[in-house]
C-alpha cells in the first residue's frame, strides 16, 4: 500500500520532497521510533532532514488526514498518541465490523473480488516472510491492512468499509506491538501468521457466511489477547503514560478532525 501511496507523488520518474518527508516519517511513526505523543517541531523537522519547512509542513498535514499526527490549535505538530486505556473498547469495535465485513464478503463477493484478496493474500505472506527474516513489521502492516480491506470492498458495504478503514488506520501502531509480541514465539512462522487470513479468504470464496463471520471473530480475539498480554508486560513498564494517553488539547484536536 505505501508503494501505491509513493508512485502517485513521483513526478517525471522522481519522488516529490513531500513524499520522501511522508514516507520516512510515516515509517518511523510506525515502528514507533517516534513515540506517541513526542512534538514534531518543523525548525527541528528540517534541519534533520534537509529539508524546507513547506514540504515537511505538507507531510504533516498527510499524516494527520492518516490519524498519525495531530495538529493542534496553536498550529504545532505531535505524533499522534495512543490511548491505551480505550483500546478495550477499540478491539470490541474491530472485532464487530471485521465480523460483518467478512459475513456480508461471503454474501457478495464477486470473482474479481476473490483474485483481489487472493493477491492481497500472498502479499501479506511475502511480507510476514520479509518481516520475520528482518525484523521488520512495516510491510506486514501495509499488506494486512490491504487484505482486510480487499475482504471489506467485497461486502460492498460503503459505510461499514469506512468505518473499518479508519479502524484499521488507527491500529496500525498497535500491530507492531503485535508483531514484536508474536516474535516471542520461537515457533512462528509465515503459515502460523498467515492461517487465519487463509481461513477468512476459503470461507469467502466457498460463500459460507457462518464459517466466515466465525473465522473473523477468532482472529479478532486471538489478535485482542495476544495484544492486551504484550501491553501487560510492556508497554505500559517500557513508555510514560503520558506520552500513550492524549491530554485535554490533544483530545479536543482530535475530535474536532
Amino acid at each position: 500500500m505505501l508503494s501505491k501511496i509513493i508512485d502517485s507523488d513521483v513526478v517525471h520518474g522522481k519522488q516529490t520532497g513531500s513524499a520522501r518527508i511522508y514516507a520516512q516519517l510515516r515509517q518511523e511513526i510506525l515502528r514507533v521510533q517516534l513515540a506517541p505523543g513526542s512534538p514534531l517541531d518543523e525548525a527541528s523537522l528540517s534541519e534533520r532532514l534537509g529539508m524546507s519547512r513547506s514540504p515537511i509542513r505538507e507531510a504533516l498535514v498527510r499524516l494527520s488526514s492518516e490519524g498519525l499526527v495531530v495538529i493542534l490549535p496553536n498550529r504545532s505538530s505531535i505524533v499522534a498518541p495512543i490511548d491505551f486505556q480505550g483500546i478495550p473498547h477499540y478491539l470490541d469495535a474491530l472485532d464487530l465490523l471485521q465480523r460483518a465485513n467478512t459475513r456480508l464478503a461471503a454474501l457478495h463477493r464477486t470473482d474479481d473480488d476473490l483474485r483481489r484478496i487472493s493477491s492481497a493474500q500472498r502479499r501479506y505472506e511475502e511480507a510476514a516472510k520479509t518481516g520475520l527474516s528482518k525484523g521488520d513489521s512495516v510491510p506486514l502492516i501495509e499488506a494486512n491492512h490491504d487484505f482486510h480491506m480487499a475482504i471489506a470492498r467485497a461486502g460492498k458495504n460503503p459505510y461499514f468499509m469506512a468505518f473499518y478503514r479508519r479502524l484499521l488506520d488507527e491500529g496500525r501502531r498497535l500491530l507492531h506491538f503485535h508483531f514484536q509480541y508474536q516474535t516471542l514465539d520461537p515457533e512462528l512462522s509465515v503459515e502460523k501468521m498467515a492461517s487465519d487470513h487463509r481461513a477468512m479468504f476459503k470461507a469467502v470464496k466457498a460463500r459460507d457466511v457462518e464459517s466466515a463471520e466465525n473465522v473473523a471473530h477468532a482472529h479478532a480475539t486471538q489478535f485482542k489477547g495476544q495484544f492486551m498480554q504484550y501491553l501487560d508486560q510492556n508497554v505500559t513498564a517500557e513508555m510514560r503514560l503520558e506520552m500513550l494517553v492524549p491530554s485535554l488539547e490533544e483530545r479536543r484536536a482530535i475530535r474536532s478532525r
